[in-house]
């Protein structure tokens, strides 16, 4: 396609904007209620997915010692556990830097035990993939001089089935919004196709190439996803400024955060603009092609 033709193009999508401006507003409007719900819906996920990391990366494995375990089996059950493959760190933490600890968490009242302590040394092991804790936590109980394995089990194993759970769930929300939208836009650019198929007749009868009709459609919807994108961008980027301003105080000495406004709120409303053409697009080829086989 030459640059001629290309600016024919332009200009006859344009023009065909402006022309059928009820059916523009109508195929406009119809995307932006789905990107604001695809952008609310992105947003959400993406910060769950943060939380959901932030969260895993915090779990650990408690293996406390037995109470015969010498210098010389420590090391030894050390280099055991370190040979576990998966197994990202292992710190060894003494019975006094434990105790020391407790007493940081909850009073000076556990001093009275300075005398004669009664908790075990331990060590505090990282996985290098939170998920594969269970096994290795499995693989370290069958070791010997251990006392006890403690990693929260149960809670560990329902807090990944929900994050699993939740990231499909959500991305099957988005998916199944972005074809919902697809359908639309096609079916309200098929009306304003039907009212130029003789248009199109005409065009292929004359020797017009199929692509030779297809661009302005395909520009038309091109410009119906940029339009329908712009309230979207707007509505996410204050929405969510406004809500990292309110939440990320009340979250920060916790364990997890938010992702913050820049660049994330660049990057979605990047994702937004390209769905929106990406949906214009897709919806002028799907209305236009069965108009060409003449």
């Amino acid at each position: 396609m030459n640059f001629n033709t290309l600016l024919r193009h332009l200009r006859e999508s344009l023009k065909n904007i402006v022309r059928n401006s009820w059916m523009t507003f109508a195929s406009a409007s119809a995307v932006t209620v789905t990107l604001v719900l695809v952008g609310v819906f992105v947003v959400l996920m993406l910060n769950m997915n943060k939380v959901a990391t932030d969260i895993e990366k915090d779990i650990e494995i408690k293996v406390f010692l037995s109470l015969e375990a010498d210098e010389e089996m420590i090391d030894k059950l050390e280099s055991q556990i370190e040979g576990i493959s998966g197994v990202e760190s292992i710190v060894f933490s003494s019975k006094d830097e434990e105790l020391k600890d407790l007493m940081d968490d909850v009073g000076e009242e556990f001093g009275l035990f300075e005398q004669e302590n009664p908790l075990y040394d331990a060590f505090v092991i990282k996985a290098e993939d939170p998920t594969e804790t269970k096994s290795i936590a499995t693989q370290i109980r069958r070791f010997d001089n251990i006392e006890e394995v403690v990693y929260g089990e149960a809670k560990i194993d329902r807090l990944f089935s929900f994050f699993k759970y939740s990231r499909n769930v959500g991305l099957v929300l988005i998916i199944g919004l972005l074809f919902t939208a697809m359908f639309l836009i096609s079916n309200t650019i098929k009306i304003t196709i039907v009212a130029r198929r003789k248009e199109i007749e005409i065009m292929k009868l004359v020797g017009a190439t199929n692509w030779f009709v297809r661009w302005p459609f395909i520009l038309e919807g091109l410009w119906l996803g940029i339009l329908g994108s712009v309230i979207p961008v707007i509505l996410v980027s204050t929405s969510y400024y406004y809500a990292y301003q309110y939440i990320e105080p009340k979250l920060r000495n916790s364990l997890f955060s938010i992702l913050e406004v820049t660049p994330f709120i660049y990057q979605v409303n990047i994702l937004i603009v390209l769905m929106g053409c990406l949906i214009g697009v897709w919806g002028s080829m799907m209305s236009v092609r069965k108009f060409l086989k003449i």
